[in-house]
This record gives structure tokens, sequence and C-alpha cells, in this order.
């Protein structure tokens, strides 16, 4: 007879971007050392490169947090430059679209013109992102770029690791390597599979084993990405 299953709660895990929630490893170690030490920072623009999935946006929310920036989207430039008021200024994901590079290139100025600090995230170098504005070019030559690499296995292991702590789950460390293994180098990519096992693990009433945690990979790399409950 099939095990009955347990509708499983939605009980509103967020995704916690606070200091203590970074785990730190080689490939985000220079990135976490620069947000650490602002205001010492080497250039009145930073910004922060990698590929998705990398933790920038929790980098950036670290930052934002400590500086008690204001953020600014990144199709909402203009806007942002012309309500400058001195303090601190985030712009996530700079180079997903398109974006105002003359309002960029003001918003600099007027960072720099104040003594603040402006922090980008993107996933190109600022030479990719296709600027044809000759002032913003020269401005984003001068700005600081930190690199982050996609996660290695001793940070997927940590980050996966805390999140299952997170949520009050134990699991064993070989469940955990084997997922560092099969799963997508990403954070996004940990934080979906666990969220995935402990659904599971709730609707079967059972402890996540390898065996589990092997199911959930093959039905996230099917594009099973929700449960049909």
């Amino acid at each position: 007879m099939e095990r009955p299953r347990q509708l499983p709660l939605d009980l509103g895990h967020g995704t916690a971007y606070s200091r203590d929630d970074l785990v730190v490893s080689a490939s985000n170690a220079q990135a976490a050392t620069l947000v650490d030490r602002w205001p010492d920072w080497p250039a009145p623009v930073v910004v922060l490169a990698g590929p998705a999935g990398s933790g920038k946006t929790h980098l950036a929310e670290i930052w934002r947090d400590a500086a008690d920036a204001i953020v600014i989207e990144a199709g909402k430039v203009a806007q942002g430059a012309a309500a400058f008021d001195g303090r601190p200024v985030l712009i996530d994901d700079i180079d997903a679209g398109a974006f105002d590079q003359q309002g960029l290139f003001h918003l600099i100025n007027n960072v720099r013109g104040a003594g603040s600090h402006l922090l980008l995230t993107a996933r190109r170098f600022p030479a990719a992102w296709g600027t044809t504005l000759p002032d913003l070019a020269s401005r984003l030559k001068a700005a600081a770029t930190v690199e982050i690499h996609e996660p290695d296995d001793v940070l997927l292991a940590g980050v996966i690791t805390k999140l299952f702590a997170d949520r009050q789950i134990e699991v064993e460390p070989h469940v955990v390597q084997y997922l560092v293994r099969r799963i997508e180098r990403s954070l996004a990519t940990a934080m979906r599979v666990v969220e995935r096992l402990d659904r599971m693990a709730l609707e079967q009433k059972a402890r996540i084993t390898r065996t589990m945690a092997a199911d959930a990979v093959s039905a996230m790399d099917e594009g099973q990405g929700e449960f049909e409950l």
C-alpha cells in the first residue's frame, strides 16, 4: 500500500541576506573583504561582477544594510541621479538590460562630487556592457572591479548545510556532498534543491537520504522545478 502523503505547509522561508548568513570561500573572498572594509574603498565606484547564482545580490545587500544605501533600479538611473542626496547608492544587475548611459554618467559624477559610493553588480565586466558614451566609459574604467567566481565545492557545501540548518533539518554530510557534486553550480539552485527536499521530507514523513536527494536532483534536471500539489 502506498504511504500516505502529508501536504507540506509553506512556512515562508525567505532568503536570508545578512552578514552572518554569508558563507565565504575562495570564490567570493575578495568580494566579501571589499564589502567588509567599506567605507575604506579603493574607488568611489565599485563593480561586483560574476555569473548568475554566484552571490552578488547577497553581498550587495550586506553592503546596502551596512552603508544605509539607497537602491536604484537599473531602468531608473536618470531619476535616481536627479534625486541623489549624497547617500551611498546600490544598483543591482546593471547589465541585465539597456540602461540610461547619460543618467549613469551623471549619477557617477554626483557620487564622486559628494564623496559617496556607488556599488554596481553585473554579470559581465564593464568593458562588455556595450557602453557607447565615451565619458561614461572613462568613468567605468576608473571603477574598482571585483570578480566573483562560480561557487566552489566549499562554498556550495557551506550554503547547503546552512540552508538546511535554517530549516532545523539535520542532514548527513554525505548527502550534502552528493548534492554538491550533482546540482548546477549556483546558489539559487542550492536554495531550490533544499526547499524541494524539505517539502519531500514533510510529504513522506521521512529523513532526507541520498536516495531522496537523487530523486530531487533528477526531477529538477527534468524541469520539474515545482511540486504538483
